[in-house]
């Protein structure tokens, strides 16, 4: 299994224009965060979780040419934004792209990009197939992902477990019976906004804790705001096994 982190940070993480914080100013191309997306290569399939407003720039950035299906956690924009872009992959695979999501995600996005699914279609749009997915196993081309249900306040998100590998993104509660479900996994990718206390995200105090009581092999802390501090200063707050995710990662199960 190869996965790429394409982004790292969220929309309070995109340096903003005339900023003078040390994030914005620095010259570390970890601190440079697109929005928070990950592809995955498994079993000869390839995958992308969530499309946000960078995905376009995320699979030119990372020469991602093939794509099997999309994923989406949850339906604020910063997660689908980029959805229009699969035309790519249409016009390149010459199919329809899968998009799995919960039944209330798939309204949304049937809300919001009504000209996809309108019933007498303009030329040249986007091209999708639906298919509603619960907290429960399903496949993809006989990879088996796991829903994992977390809290991103009131709103219910999910996260996924594909093999040894758990991405969880915009939580702030798991339920015990959903942490069960991570429980084992090899390499955790873990949602930490900042080190200030948050209504909807785990601060970094709190996906600290709750790594080292999942206790993977290795956790990388994604979803970062640019007023958590600089990637370097950051990392020497974390102990061997845990590590700010930055924009082109690459993890190998």
């Amino acid at each position: 299994m190869k996965i790429t982190l394409l982004g790292s940070g969220t929309s309070q993480g995109v340096p903003v224009i005339a900023c003078e914080c040390e994030v914005c100013r620095s010259l570390d191309y970890r601190d440079k965060r697109l929005r928070s997306a990950l592809h995955i290569e498994v079993d000869g399939l390839s995958l992308v979780i969530d499309t946000g407003p960078d995905f376009r720039q995320q699979m030119l950035n990372n020469r991602i040419n093939h794509l099997d299906a999309i994923l989406f956690t949850h339906e604020h924009k910063d997660h689908t934004a980029g959805m229009d872009d699969v035309r790519s992959f249409n016009f390149k695979q010459k199919c329809d792209m899968p998009i799995y999501a919960r039944d209330r995600v798939l309204a949304q996005l049937r809300k919001e990009f009504a000209y996809i699914f309108a019933e007498n279609k303009y030329p040249g749009i986007p091209k999708v197939a639906e298919h509603t997915i619960e907290n429960a196993l399903f496949q993809i081309q006989q990879v088996p992902i796991m829903p994992i249900n977390v809290r991103h306040h009131q709103l219910d998100v999910f996260g996924f477990r594909i093999g040894d590998f758990t991405y969880i993104t915009d939580a702030n509660f798991i339920e015990p019976k959903e942490l069960e479900k991570i429980k084992g996994s090899k390499v955790l990718i873990l949602n930490a906004l900042q080190k200030k206390e948050h209504i909807s995200h785990f601060t970094l105090q709190e996906a600290v804790a709750l790594a080292h009581q999942i206790g993977a092999e290795k956790t990388y802390f994604t979803h970062i705001s640019h007023s958590m501090g600089l990637h370097q200063q950051v990392q020497l707050e974390l102990s061997d096994n845990q590590f700010l995710a930055y924009d082109g990662l690459i993890i190998t199960l």
